[in-house]
């Protein structure tokens, strides 16, 4: 029997055990789906990212006070990080006043999250954003209306009760007729709208706009009275000025700025879409390794399970093991004849676990509105793959024992 005749063998074998080839190849389906899933799912959101941060360049940078976050836990002591005062208007502005290279400068800052906007008896969910946003703030976030304009000097001057609407808020508020030059009300004020931002998608967090809106920054200021509010800055080069070096220059001015001493650290954080990408990438880095994980825990099961059901097969087919040798059939021709009737099952569950995972990576991401549908064909090779040695390591041993029976005992066996 050759190489071709065991791998029809091990199909007509496969045929004629329907029902248990079905359950074995859905246990490798499962393993399968479940590693390829993960892995298409965290891909398609990386994808997305990755694409939203390019939008905003290389020659793009955000100088921001970073949060103090907690450390320790686990059984140890918990201690937070050493907070930095606010970025205050007055820094921004001697920011913004004292570059000393071309680039446009935006301040923004937030207002508030838990707002609700109001349209007659429509009004929102109570979780808008709302951001104050100098005049550069939508070319510096990347941000496109679908209609209506940006603030004009005077409204940004005289912090006028102007705002331009996410588009979702402008949907849900307005339905399908235009929301530009309508009113909406807000915190206890009335704003005429002047613009609504294209649909961007969440994946952009503050910077998208389909859930947040936008007030003039005197404006911002004025409702924050009586708090204390910290202020971002983005800055977007003109010319072709290297990037890092004009962050190296925007460092040394934040650090006179704010007064940071010599010798100690940075007061701020000023960061790129570039160290943005890197940041995702590292914790995208350890979610596959949690994937392959989820995985491989899923694959050794089923290949506990194949090796059950091959051995089972042995037992069943002893005497046509007999009869195969009494024909002639050599030990390595019967290890063959076992080993591809389990590749093939794999392979059948590998292809079903393969359509399924990219079918549910792809629906995690999407439905959560933070990927786009991608065709993982790296995965789609490792799975392949993975399949073969999944195949070849439960049938092993089954084969072997197979090849190792005595051809009169076989034929003897009831």
């Amino acid at each position: 029997m050759n190489f071709k005749e065991n791998i029809k063998e091990g199909l007509r074998s496969v045929k004629s055990n329907m029902l248990r080839s079905v359950l074995t190849a859905l246990i490798i389906a499962i393993g399968i789906m479940a590693l390829v899933g993960i892995l298409t799912a965290i891909d398609s959101m990386q994808a997305s990212l990755n694409s939203s941060f390019a939008e905003f360049g290389a020659n793009s940078f955000e100088i921001q006070v970073p949060r103090p976050q907690m450390r320790g836990g686990f059984g140890g002591p918990r201690r937070q990080e050493k907070s930095y005062p606010i970025m205050t208007y007055r820094q921004a502005k001697l920011y913004e006043n004292n570059l000393d290279f071309d680039a446009k400068v935006s301040i923004s800052t937030i207002v508030g999250g838990a707002v609700e906007v109001k349209n007659g008896s429509k009004k929102t969910n109570p979780n808008v954003l709302v951001i104050g946003g100098s005049e550069n703030y939508l070319s510096n976030k990347f941000l496109d209306l679908a209609e209506g304009r940006n603030f004009s000097a005077i409204e940004q001057e005289k912090g006028n009760y102007s705002i331009i609407l996410g588009f979702e808020i402008a949907e849900k508020l307005f339905d399908k007729r235009s929301p530009v030059n309508e009113f909406v009300s807000m915190q206890g004020g009335k704003y005429l709208v002047v613009g609504v931002l294209k649909k961007e998608g969440s994946s952009r967090g503050e910077q998208g706009g389909d859930r947040s809106v936008i007030v003039p920054l005197e404006r911002a200021r004025i409702l924050m009275t009586n708090a204390k509010p910290t202020f971002n800055i983005s800055t977007v080069l003109n010319n072709s000025l290297d990037s890092k070096e004009a962050m190296g220059e925007a460092t040394l001015l934040m650090r006179q700025i704010r007064q940071d001493k010599i010798g100690q650290p940075n007061s701020f954080e000023i960061s790129s879409s570039e160290s943005l990408v890197e940041r995702l990438n590292n914790i995208t880095g350890y979610l596959k390794v949690g994937g392959y994980v989820v995985g491989f825990i899923t694959l050794l099961g089923a290949s506990i399970g194949l090796m059950n059901i091959m051995m089972v097969s042995v037992t069943e087919r002893t005497r046509e093991i007999g009869v195969r040798k009494a024909l002639g059939a050599t030990p390595a021709r019967i290890r063959q004849q076992f080993l591809i009737e389990a590749i093939v099952i794999c392979q059948i569950g590998g292809i079903v676990g393969m359509i399924l995972g990219i079918i549910m990576g792809n629906f995690i991401a999407i439905s959560i509105n933070v990927g786009t549908f991608v065709i993982p064909w790296l995965w789609m090779v490792i799975a392949f793959s993975v399949c073969i040695l999944v195949g070849v390591i439960s049938g092993f041993y089954p084969a072997y024992k197979a090849s190792k029976l005595d051809p009169i005992d076989a034929l003897r066996f009831e």
